[in-house]
This record gives C-alpha cells, structure tokens and sequence, in this order.
C-alpha cells in the first residue's frame, strides 16, 4: 500500500472535510478506525460510497457489456480516484478513459497503460504538453480523438516530441459538441491522419448525450441518427484501413443500450472492431438523472443479459451519500443542514433526503418529512413538515444527481460497508 508522506497525512487529516482532527493518520490506518457517519465520528459533511453497491453495479454492467457484445473504458473523470480506475480494469474493463491532458498524467501515473483519450487536445502547444507526458510512458496504448486536420496536427506534434511509433487517432463526429458535422469534415480529417507521420486511424468516436432532449422520442431518433452517421463514418475509416483493428466508441452515458443495438452487429460483422463505451458515473448510479435514466431503460425493454430481461432501475444501486448535521431549526417549516453548492451537486436535481439519525439510531420515516428546496454555498435550506420531530445535532444522509458534478468536490470519499462502517479513504486527483 502507499502511505502518504507526514506532511500530507498532516493536511489530510486536518483540513480536509470529513476526516476529524486526528493527528498525523495515513489514510490507510482510516479504516481501522471504525467511523460510521450515522454517528456522528466523521466531520460532516462528508461524502461516502457504499462498496457493496459499487462493486454490484461495476458487476452488473460488465455482465452485460459482455452479453451485449460490447467493452467499456469507464471514465476516470467521474471519481478521478486510481484506485477505482483500477479495480474496474482488474474487473474486466477494457481500459480507461480521461478527458484531458491533466487526467492522463495522473492515471499514467499511477501505473494505467491503456488509456482513450475521449476529447481534442487543443493546438501545437498542447500537442507539445501531451508528448511530454507520453514520452515518460513509452509502453501505453494511447488513442486520442481528432475532428479536424488542426486537431490531427496537434497528436502529430504530441507524437513527434514523445517520439512514438505510431499513436491512434479515433476521428470524432457529433452534433451539440465537438465532432465533425458531416462527410467533408471526417474526410479531411482522416486524409490528415493519413499524410501525418507516427499518426494511425484507430477508429471512429461519437457522444450520444449530446443530441439527448427532454422528449425521450426525440431523443431516440437523435440518438440512431447519429448511430447511423457513425456507422457510415466507421466505413470510411475501415475502406482507408482495411487491415488494422478499429474502435468505435460511444459515450454509454444513459442510453448504453441504444448505443449497443445500433454498434454491436457492426462490429461483429467487420470481425476486426471493437464497440467501446466511456461509461462512468453509471458505476456510481444516483438518486436523480441516473435513476430516472434507469427506468427509461426499462421502458426501451430494460437490460438483456444472456437472453434475460432484467430492470435496470431495480438493479444499479445508488453508491454515494451525502452526510449532514442540522444545525438550526429558526422557525416553523424550516431546517438548515450543514451543506452547500460547495459540497453537492444541484445541475441536474437537489440532494433527496435519505435517512435521519440521532445519536446512531435511526429515526424511521423522519426523512419523509423533509425537502430540500436550495442551496448557498455551505447552506442547505430545508423545508419541513408541521408537527416533524427533526432537531438540531440529528444527522441525515442524502442522495445526491449527478455523481460527476458531485465528486469533483471533493479531495477524499470515504468507502462504507454494510454496516455504515468507513472501510477506506480514497483522494480523489481532480487537481
């Protein structure tokens, strides 16, 4: 295991929220500590992830990527924690994708050597930044994305100053984001991978989410509109490299299962493809954007695993939990809770409130009395039900929408067991 130097033990332990003012503990010691948030042992708020559920949903979505016939590249960006990125890759995942620069150094650094580069770089001077990482990891696989012969130049320069081979560039289309937008744009970016030294096509790439709206219908035919533009950017791709295997690659994002009914039997049929997805925060599921993508996916027929049907939105768990103290109860129908925009998510949905302890012990149905109407920036502004019992000191745990937005406020997630017991600390690397 790798203990932290004492000085970063030091700011860990004493600045960092969650973690009491304990003296000079290596956050490998913090699960021998047995802390439960529900009792009040960490200094809230605090963000946990309970195991049992991410392990179950990691589980479950690579039985059915498997089933699907296709892989996955979960993105780092969600949790940015090493440790995650690599128990899901010693799981079964594929390898791992980033989303930029930045987030590719700290995953080479810790040791992942097969990572998708899901995202432009920038110009020369990126492309000079990214060799400079690259030339340290002369053994990765590395595939980046490119829609532009600009974009093309800068992985050129990228593989020029790491001195590579040879480095794989996925030429990607879309709508709403980045991506070329039609035939002219992937075949002048594909003509300048192809004239550029250390350059090879890799493959195609797409993001789904992208084109997503508030009608599912509409949503739906977006979504197989571009399905279908990847399909005929893929050939293109495949006529310019006949021999080389090929990635194509899709977000995941909540509409997995579309993306594999259109990609899967392109790449079975070429029987040199790969179908590559970047989910991430699904691993974590959620009480908000994810749980409402869920039972869409039901609604399309839900998750078909080896010939079996099963509910998505009755089998991905919600992972992470929000824990926060009242801290005052100033007038009728109104509680503030110890936490603010600093500390969760609010761009797809509040906090939902879980579950209220007092003292350790639960109070049953006391959760149901309460809302959570907005935020400030360390404030939770609480609407309560005439007659509720809630009082300051009582402890409620949260579900949070949108594990992305959340996670990336905080610099350590405590791990729980079935118990509600902390089982590890893990930094994350957001930088």
């Amino acid at each position: 295991m790798q203990f932290l130097s004492r000085w970063e033990s030091q700011r860990l332990s004493t600045t960092t929220r969650g973690i009491p003012l304990v003296d000079g503990l290596a956050t490998e010691d913090i699960g021998n500590q047995r802390w439960s948030p529900a009792h009040g042992d960490l200094a809230l708020p605090a963000l946990t992830f309970d195991e049992t559920a991410f392990a179950a949903n990691r589980d479950l979505f690579l039985r059915w990527c498997a089933s699907a016939g296709v892989t996955v590249a979960p993105h780092a960006k969600t949790p940015m924690s090493p440790e995650l990125a690599h128990s899901l890759r010693a799981a079964g995942a594929w390898g791992t994708t980033v989303a930029s620069i930045q987030q590719a150094a700290v995953l080479l650094a810790s040791g992942e050597r097969r990572l998708l580069l899901a995202n432009e770089i920038g110009g020369l001077a990126a492309g000079r930044r990214l060799g400079a990482v690259l030339s340290a990891y002369p053994q990765t696989e590395f595939h980046a994305f490119a829609d532009s012969p600009a974009a093309v130049a800068a992985l050129a320069e990228a593989a020029r100053v790491a001195d590579r081979r040879e480095l794989s560039v996925l030429v990607e289309l879309g709508a709403g984001r980045a991506g070329a937008r039609d035939r002219a744009a992937i075949e002048a970016t594909m003509a300048a991978v192809l004239a550029a030294d250390r350059l090879v096509l890799g493959g195609v790439a797409t993001y789904e989410g992208a084109v997503a709206t508030a009608d599912a219908g509409e949503t739906i035919r977006a979504i197989s509109a571009l399905m279908e533009r990847t399909i005929e950017a893929f050939a293109l791709v495949r006529t310019a490299a006949p021999h080389l295997p090929l990635i194509i690659s899709a977000g995941g994002s909540a509409y997995f299962d579309v993306v594999a009914r259109a990609l899967a039997p392109i790449a079975q049929a070429d029987g040199n493809a790969t179908v590559l997805l970047r989910s991430g925060a699904l691993f974590f599921a959620d009480h908000g954007i994810y749980a409402r993508a869920f039972a869409e996916i039901d609604r399309r027929g839900g998750l078909i695993i080896d010939g079996a049907q099963h509910s998505a939105a009755g089998s991905f768990r919600p992972a992470l939990t929000l824990w926060a103290e009242v801290l005052s109860r100033p007038e009728a129908g109104l509680a503030i809770a110890g936490f603010g925009m600093r500390d969760a998510s609010f761009d797809q949905g509040l906090p939902v409130p879980l579950r209220v302890f007092r003292d350790g012990v639960e109070q049953q149905e006391l959760a149901e009395t309460l809302s959570v109407t907005r935020l400030n920036d360390q404030h939770a502004f609480l609407s309560v039900v005439s007659g509720s019992a809630l009082a300051v000191g009582d402890v409620i745990a949260f579900g949070i929408s949108h594990p992305c937005t959340c996670l990336d406020r905080w610099r350590v997630i405590f791990g729980l067991d079935a118990a509600g017991v902390v089982t590890r600390a893990l930094p994350t690397r957001f930088g």
